[in-house]
């Protein structure tokens, strides 16, 4: 079992930056995929981008160059620098884990708030 929390979401201005973190419990963080997830008002959560227990990485195009994923398996954390933020960029994020790149698996955190505007 893998319990997660997120902090460090808040309010930007569009052009901003912000850093997410994913705080994990357990002994499988290092073992299994982990991975952003965001849900925008009246949309469909979809994936941000992914990290593999060897530290492959994978974007959604929508954040390609501007989001960067990593991971500390010895500290069972994970984080998104997110840069060069965009109104559309406003959402709910939620960290998850146990699933496969930009497919999620069961485990999932509680959401953080990241909102972008002037």
């Amino acid at each position: 079992q893998v319990q997660l929390v997120e902090f460090g979401g808040g309010l930007v201005q569009p052009g901003g930056s912000l850093r997410l973190s994913c705080a994990a419990s357990g002994s499988a963080f290092s073992t299994i995929t982990m991975g952003w997830y965001r849900q925008a008002p009246g949309k469909q959560r979809e994936p941000v981008a992914c990290i593999s227990p060897g530290g492959n990485t994978i974007y959604a195009d929508s954040v390609k160059g501007r989001f960067t994923i990593s991971r500390d398996n010895a500290k069972n954390t994970m984080n998104l620098q997110m840069n060069s933020l965009k109104p559309e960029d406003t959402a709910v994020y939620y960290c998850n884990g146990g699933g496969l790149l930009l497919r999620p698996g069961q485990f999932w955190g509680q959401g953080t708030q990241v909102t972008v505007s002037s």
